[in-house]
């Protein structure tokens, strides 16, 4: 019969969830794990095939932790602007958790729907708030939550890599003329007006497509 495991999958995955809450993801290694533990590497890898999905335990329970930092959004109106803001301040509260959730590059390229699916269905609660509250169709709803998501994870990137200190005011009026404005742009009914790419102007003074990310 073989012996029991030292220490359970689960434990395993709340300490190296601590070691990345406390020193981020390149804290994270068998041997300084192991040592957390008080043991070597070597019961680790009986119940996990590497340190990498090690890091994908523990993302999954920065996950739950995270969802849990922005459930209090029904207590607040508007709910979906609350959610933002909760978001810019896990980056400013929990610095190396956001990196995790947020700044990890994947192996393959992933689609913005995508890059949400382990959210737990934030995407879509996000998108019914803002068809409840403010009378835009599915579609029109799903490209608000789509900017404004990018928005707020860029602040909360911003803070979360010590790039600027932003106070809870300057938070939420950020967000709020970026939610204005997009309001106000999708109200107009010009979405089809939007130009994808820029143009450069030819010496004869014609425009002429310049394609994106392409040296001139």
């Amino acid at each position: 019969m073989p012996p029991r495991p030292k220490f359970t999958r689960e434990e395993i995955a709340s300490a190296a969830f601590q070691m990345i809450k406390e020193g981020g993801v390149s804290a994270l290694t068998a041997r300084d794990l192991g040592a957390r533990l008080g043991t070597s590497a070597r019961p680790i890898f009986t119940m996990f095939k590497n340190m990498e999905d090690v890091k994908l335990a523990a993302r999954e329970l920065a996950v739950k932790e995270f969802l849990d930092y922005i459930s209090d959004y029904p207590e607040y109106s508007p709910a979906f602007k609350r959610i933002g803001m909760m978001i810019v301040s896990y980056g400013i509260h929990e610095p190396e958790l956001f990196k995790l959730l947020f700044l990890q590059e994947h192996s393959r390229g992933m689609s913005f729907e995508q890059s949400l699916q382990d959210l737990g269905g934030m995407d879509e609660t996000c998108i019914r708030l803002v068809m409840r509250d403010y009378d835009l169709t599915e579609a029109e709803a799903k490209l608000l939550f789509e900017q404004m998501w990018t928005h707020a994870l860029g602040l909360g990137t911003m803070c979360a890599m010590g790039v600027c200190d932003l106070s809870e005011e300057e938070i939420g009026r950020r967000q709020g003329i970026m939610f204005a404005s997009l309001i106000m742009f999708i109200k107009s009914g010009k979405l089809d007006q939007v130009i994808s790419y820029p143009e450069k102007k030819t010496d004869d003074g014609l425009r002429a497509e310049n394609h994106p990310f392409r040296p001139n």
